[in-house]
């Protein structure tokens, strides 16, 4: 085998090696309230 080939190879299982562990990942973020000024103009309608 061509030396590039394999190289080329080797990048793509460590990209989906890669992809595979950041999908796997639990990050799960609780929602957080943000409370905004409104104009009471902006109610009237």
């Amino acid at each position: 085998m061509p030396r590039l080939l394999v190289v080329l190879l080797v990048v793509l299982a460590l990209l989906v090696a890669a992809m595979f562990a950041l999908a796997g990942r639990n990050t799960v973020k609780e929602p957080v309230r943000m409370e905004k000024a409104v104009a009471l103009e902006n109610l009237a309608n």
